[in-house]
């Protein structure tokens, strides 16, 4: 079981703060700053290294919806974009998220 799948599925509650057809957006349960949100695309697949052109263009279609809602979000002082992948890149859930982290002035160590 995947627990993305089932917090996209609406199987676990989560807070979620956008949603459309290919992508789900929701906070972070162990937030790393004021402000971190979890982009989800509501297709599994493990990372960003099993992108197709389909996979990249709803991820880009994603992205495009942080710059759209960033100041609802409270991310307008800018933020950081993050993708785990693998057990070196301590990646916990093997479905593909974004963790998008902001709200305040961030650490250059954790860049």
């Amino acid at each position: 079981m995947c627990v993305f799948c089932e917090i996209v599925k609406g199987n676990i509650p989560s807070q979620c703060v956008y949603e459309d057809e290919d992508v789900k957006v929701i906070k972070d349960l162990n937030p790393q700053a004021p402000v971190h949100l979890l982009v989800i695309p509501k297709e599994h697949y493990k990372d960003i290294t099993e992108l197709t052109s389909a996979r990249a263009a709803t991820l880009g279609k994603a992205l495009q919806t942080i710059g759209a809602h960033q100041a609802e979000w409270g991310l307008g002082g800018g933020f950081r974009i993050v993708s785990n992948v693998g057990d070196d890149g301590c990646q916990s859930v093997p479905h593909l998220h974004v963790h998008v982290l902001g709200g305040a002035k961030l650490s250059e160590s954790m860049a």
